[in-house]
């Protein structure tokens, strides 16, 4: 045998090894790493969409959730992951967008550190209160806030999040003087809204719905351009006291950088037939959430837009973590 053939064969072997191991993919389970803890819009819409691939994938789908420094610690982890498809996560806005654009120092570098697979849904905010406050509407609070500056306070998921900027960007459009108590996630700002030891908070609407339907917080405004289907007869920002204002989060797949490009488009392929089934889009209706699966490229300058235009809004309010 020549040295050619040799080579030949060797070349052969290792493309039918790729393309078999490629086929093969999954043969064991796969964790879906949501950096937040456990109720939130990001963990809930992970479960939603990680339930099926489950049943398509024919392998469990876990859902890990790895909260801590604004989502650094569960996006860290991914970013240093083994690229096989194994390990994947589900950012947001926050993780991605923002988050590169608020801290000075990342654990990872993050135009490099993931590979966008497809965004899953857009996930409008509701601006709500605790019932005991007395307010009826965004005009109402807002004269209740001027009337008790520094009184108030709200919560959000985290310093930096899309909840935390939404509410910096109301302050200032408002003129009001409200005090940020951050938690470690949406759930925990969640509950301490529901226990009366904050006064507002802004959380996705997929998150807060089934409080809002429930009775058990107050929904005043919605911070999308247009009422959200969930709730709506609850109105716009815009259409109410900040003409204009439009803040909104979003949740969607990214794997570790160096992963496969061929794996991550049957991956993307993958999540855009689950977003695409009529139960997973009117769960995610339903629960105030706008079902939006994309390409991997189109998904990665989605990333950079978002970020470039909250770069804008973080340096304009000289927004901080402090």
């Amino acid at each position: 045998m020549t040295k050619c053939s040799r080579t030949f064969m060797a070349a052969t072997w290792c493309a039918l090894s790729i393309a078999t191991s490629a086929w093969a993919w999954p043969d064991r389970p796969i964790t879906i790493v949501v950096p937040f803890p456990p109720g939130g819009g990001t963990d809930t819409g992970a479960r939603i969409v990680g339930q099926k691939l489950s049943v398509k994938w024919g392998q469990p789908v876990t859902i890990d959730n790895k909260g801590g420094a604004a989502g650094q610690v569960g996006a860290d982890f991914v970013a240093k992951a083994k690229p096989d498809g194994y390990t994947l996560l589900m950012g947001n806005v926050g993780t991605q967008s923002i988050n590169p654009a608020l801290y000075k120092k990342l654990p990872y570098d993050p135009d490099k550190a993931f590979a966008p697979i497809s965004l899953v849904a857009e996930l409008p905010l509701a601006m709500m209160v605790n019932p005991s406050v007395p307010a009826k509407s965004d005009k109402e609070f807002i004269a209740l806030a001027k009337s008790q500056p520094g009184k108030l306070n709200y919560s959000s998921s985290g310093a930096g999040g899309g909840p935390h900027l939404a509410a910096e960007m109301f302050k200032d459009a408002t003129g009001t003087f409200i005090v940020h108590v951050p938690y470690r996630g949406g759930g925990p700002a969640i509950t301490d809204l529901l226990a009366g030891n904050v006064q507002l908070s802004f959380m996705t609407v997929l998150e807060a719905s089934g409080h809002i339907k429930a009775g058990k917080l107050r929904a005043l405004a919605v911070t999308s351009e247009q009422r959200v289907s969930a709730l709506p007869d609850v109105p716009t920002l815009a259409e109410g006291s900040v003409p204009g204002f439009n803040s909104i989060s979003w949740i969607g797949l990214l794997a570790p950088a160096g992963t496969p490009a061929s794996l991550v488009d049957k991956i993307s392929a993958d999540v855009r037939d689950i977003v695409e089934m009529p139960d997973v889009k009117n769960r995610l209706i339903d629960l105030g959430g706008i079902p939006k699966a994309s390409s991997p490229a189109d998904f990665s300058k989605f990333i950079d837009n978002d970020r470039k235009r909250y770069t804008a809004v973080i340096k304009t309010r000289g927004i901080t973590t402090d």
